[in-house]
């Protein structure tokens, strides 16, 4: 892959919002190292991404998440955690 200098951060294309990404990652990996196995750690990876796109509002998209901002209305109630189970369990159901 050839490496692309970038003369400021805003030029295109830039990877900036991955990084921010791996970074909030990374932080929580920190607390919750010595997976004990490979399915523990999909997961904790699994409810992580669920956690960043659909629970955890984000100051760079005005509070929003990346599923709000993405017009994927869910109907989540102000319990978002708890909305997604209960959508799961049903779900399962079907």
């Amino acid at each position: 892959m050839k490496h692309v200098r970038l003369t400021t951060i805003r030029q295109r294309p830039n990877n900036n919002l991955i990084e921010r990404y791996h970074n909030t990652f990374r932080e929580r990996d920190k607390v919750m190292r010595g997976f004990k196995s490979r399915l523990t750690a999909k997961e904790l990876t699994d409810g992580f991404r669920t956690y960043y796109n659909f629970i955890r509002p984000h100051t760079a998209l005005n509070g929003m998440t990346p599923s709000q901002v993405a017009d994927i209305d869910l109907h989540l109630s102000r319990n978002r955690w708890l909305s997604l189970l209960k959508r799961s369990k049903n779900a399962q159901n079907v």
